[in-house]
């Protein structure tokens, strides 16, 4: 049971899982039964998400990045039977991730489908978070444009990285993306610098969540087989990005401390003592999406 794994025990399990590790390798590595992981990971996830909820906030962000990263629940879009489809639990969804270049720290995030409803929750979001005026960069998704402009109420300087993509062409595309053989950026509202329109470094961050979490990576049966362990997992992943990883840029130092968030590198045990003053994730209502 969890409740009666140690500290150290704990410790173990949360590292093997930011490290990339699958579930059942980390059960393998740890001895910790497939449940007692799980649940680990839900609860701490839960945790995660409601400290940097409470603390990434008024950040003296300038610069901010976003994108969105896809993966699948239980099987991909193309496999899951019509009745089923529109759901969480099931499917294609993306994780909406912005991030600082400055600071590489990542502010805020959102685990949903890829559409103007969930375009606006994440902007809204992201907007609430920061302290002043941002220049804000994103690809050329469309539903970023109202959303926008709902969220910031025109106080942003917003442009657009948009990509022209070539046509696929045999089997050797059929798992990746088409070749990009051009890209123009576009001013969108405000006054961005149009030089500094960039989608790079939130680009080299989905690598980053591709590599330390499992469930990220292509061509895998560790894909997710419920909406609450992806939610879940992505919390813990940032949470460990932000306030437990030295970035090699930002001379040693992790996000979190080079935004002014945190004075010191978060150790794994301090981020698995953020269990002790959290409610249980299974005991909440369960929240309907």
């Amino acid at each position: 049971m969890m409740n009666r794994l140690s500290t150290a025990e704990r410790a173990r399990v949360a590292q093997a899982l930011c490290e990339g590790n699958s579930i059942r390798a980390t059960c393998r590595m740890t001895g910790v039964a497939k449940g007692t992981v799980l649940r680990l990971l839900v609860d701490l996830g839960t945790a995660c998400a409601d400290y940097q909820d409470a603390v990434l906030r008024g950040l003296p962000c300038t610069q901010i990045q976003c994108d969105e990263i896809w993966t699948f629940i239980g099987a991909k879009e193309r496999h899951v039977r019509r009745e089923d489809r529109g759901f969480l639990d099931r499917g294609d969804v993306w994780t909406w991730t912005a991030i600082c270049p400055d600071t590489k720290l990542v502010p805020s995030w959102l685990v949903g489908k890829r559409d103007e409803e969930y375009a606006l929750a994440f902007m809204d979001d992201l907007a609430s978070r920061m302290a002043g005026r941002v220049q804000l960069s994103t690809d050329g998704l469309r539903a970023y444009i109202g959303a926008v402009d709902l969220a910031f109420g025109g106080d942003v300087d917003f442009g657009m990285m948009v990509k022209v993509y070539g046509n696929a062409a045999g089997d050797d595309t059929r798992y990746s993306p088409p070749q990009v053989i051009g890209a123009k950026r576009e001013v969108r509202s405000g006054n961005p610098d149009k030089a500094m329109i960039s989608t790079y470094a939130v680009e080299r961050q989905n690598l980053t969540m591709r590599m330390q979490m499992r469930r990220f990576t292509r061509l895998t049966n560790a894909f997710s087989k419920k909406y609450a362990n992806l939610d879940a997992a992505v919390a813990l992943h940032f949470m460990h990005y932000n306030f437990a990883r030295p970035h090699g840029s930002l001379g040693g130092r992790t996000p979190a401390m080079a935004a002014g968030v945190s004075r010191y590198r978060w150790s794994i045990e301090e981020i698995v003592g953020l269990l002790a003053h959290q409610e249980p994730a299974s005991t909440r209502p369960r929240q309907v999406t």
